[in-house]
């Protein structure tokens, strides 16, 4: 009996064993959203990666943040696409570094039954056909706010620079087309400069406004279309004894440039809301995968920020200062 009972007391051992290494069935498995921004080093995107995963937290999907170091790197961002659809994640939301570039990517991502949601600037194909919806800003109308701005601040009367980002970018494109636009209805205004590039970088940037120096001693007023750009003629202006002098008006309302536009060096800026650029491509692919409709456009909305604006409520929670 002793022996019996020894025997059955090291089956029921082994059992248990073998009962405890058995896994229980799982839920569903995650989705695993890959959000490549253009880049990973500006305040912006640091603002739209916050929003992306905070949708990830709420939706209870991974998120896998990972872009260029630089924003020129087209190759990069192509390699990061084609690296996620090898990987076979659920979808993709991305911020196109190229118009064209990137458009052969994205296509055969979608061939492959991997979702694309582009976000913050233009791809070319048709939003809600050749990928699943475009999420942003309204760019040509943030860059007529941009204009208007300017104008009234010259009493549509002034010598103007304008300096781009850099080929092939959708979105600034978009802005600098809107500026312009607005600039050539004002007789009185004459363009300066509106053919050249400051780079993906606020060093670039700021090489290039010290080439403009000359021109920009002639000038009553500059516009940059995004952050890098307006950073770096900042810094221009600023080491030429320039800054507060020239009517200046930027892209992005980062702590920086608000900072600037304290001290009155900037004029006004036009904002964006990356947060929630972030927070909006990340729900709208999660909608799309779970077989919700989903918009072909999403607006996130453009504001125009001047020194009076700073004490708002509502301009100081968009700001983040609340």
């Amino acid at each position: 009996m002793r022996k019996l009972a020894l025997v059955l007391v090291c089956v029921g051992t082994v059992v248990g064993l073998f009962s405890c290494g058995k896994k229980e069935p799982s839920g569903p498995k995650k989705l695993t959203i890959a959000v490549i921004p253009k880049g990973t080093t500006h305040v912006f995107w640091k603002s739209v990666e916050a929003g992306a995963k905070k949708a990830g937290t709420e939706l209870d999907v991974n998120i896998i943040w990972k872009g260029p170091l630089k924003e020129s790197d087209r190759a990069d961002q192509i390699k990061l696409v084609e690296q996620f659809v090898a990987e076979g994640v659920d979808g993709i939301v991305l911020a196109p570094l190229d118009f064209e570039a990137l458009a052969r990517p994205v296509q055969s991502a979608m061939e492959r039954n991997i979702p694309v949601v582009v976000f913050d600037s233009a791809l070319r194909g048709e939003p809600g056909k050749d990928f699943i919806s475009f999420v942003a800003t309204n760019n040509r109308k943030g860059g007529q706010m941009a204009g208007e701005q300017l104008a009234k601040l010259l009493n549509d009367k002034g010598k103007v620079v304008l300096l781009r980002y850099a080929v092939g970018s959708a979105s600034t494109e978009e802005r600098e087309a809107g500026f312009l636009e607005v600039m050539k209805k004002k007789s009185g205004i004459t363009m300066l400069v509106e053919n050249r590039y400051g780079g993906a970088t606020v060093g670039e940037a700021k090489n290039e406004s010290m080439k403009l120096i000359d021109q920009l001693k002639e000038a009553d007023g500059v516009f940059c279309p995004n952050e890098s750009s307006t950073l770096g003629m900042l810094g221009a202006l600023r080491d030429n004894d320039l800054a507060g002098k020239i009517i200046f008006v930027g892209f992005d309302a980062t702590p920086p440039l608000v900072d600037a536009l304290r001290q009155g060096h900037i004029k006004a800026l036009v904002a964006q809301d990356p947060t929630r650029m972030g927070h909006e491509g990340v729900q709208t692919i999660v909608s799309h995968l779970k077989g919700q409709s989903v918009p072909p456009v999403v607006d996130t909305g453009v504001r125009l920020v001047t020194p009076e604006s700073l004490n708002d409520p509502e301009m100081k929670r968009f700001l983040g200062q609340e």
